[in-house]
């Protein structure tokens, strides 16, 4: 069974459980975890709270705006509002939003013709009274073109399955991250 060990986030202020082959790759605004043996990611943003965004269109809003960005075609595989139990550790009236999509998006602003194809579980939770939008992104390469930067690590073609590689998939490390997500210090949120 694969090692899962708590991680602190902005300085322990907040905290989750990661598999412990995500290595921090963090900076100031996000926190960023990543296996490079997998190009897989995780990543954790505190942003400004987006009143003018309906709370049940928050989730799939932002993984729209990600792909927008990334100049990445999308296809959203679902659209849902998680339970109280998926994330236990928060106030049951926060609202909790995910989105799952696929894109097509090179790394690195590479050409169209390196584009990957990965998976995001998306969840933004909206902390109303701290005026805050949490997003936690977890991404999952599918198809790695030979052109793109990550082939050269991980291979290119289609990525092996994270139960043959004897890890735990992209959505059990998005569920354990919600299930055991943490706020020690409310102060982090004060402007």
């Amino acid at each position: 069974m694969e090692r899962i060990a708590e991680q602190p986030l902005f300085g322990g202020a907040i905290s989750c459980s990661l598999p412990t082959r995500f290595q921090t790759v963090s900076n100031i605004r996000e926190e960023v975890f990543a296996d490079a043996s997998r190009d897989e990611s995780v990543i954790v943003e505190l942003l400004e709270l987006k009143p003018e965004i309906p709370d049940e269109q928050s989730a799939s809003w932002f993984l729209q705006d990600l792909a927008s960005e990334q100049d990445a075609l999308m296809e959203m595989e679902s659209v849902s509002q998680l339970q109280p139990g998926d994330v236990p550790f928060l106030d049951p009236s926060i609202v909790k939003g995910v989105a799952v999509g696929k894109l097509k998006v090179s790394k690195s602003r590479q050409s169209a013709d390196a584009a990957n194809i990965v998976r995001i579980y998306m969840a933004n939770l909206r902390l109303r009274s701290v005026k805050t939008d949490v997003l936690i992104s977890v991404y999952e390469p599918l198809y790695i073109s030979a052109l793109s930067e990550s082939a050269a690590s991980v291979g290119s073609g289609f990525a092996v399955p994270a139960a043959v590689a004897g890890c735990s998939s992209a959505l059990e490390v998005f569920q354990t991250i919600l299930r055991t997500l943490k706020v020690h210090d409310w102060a982090l949120f004060v402007n």
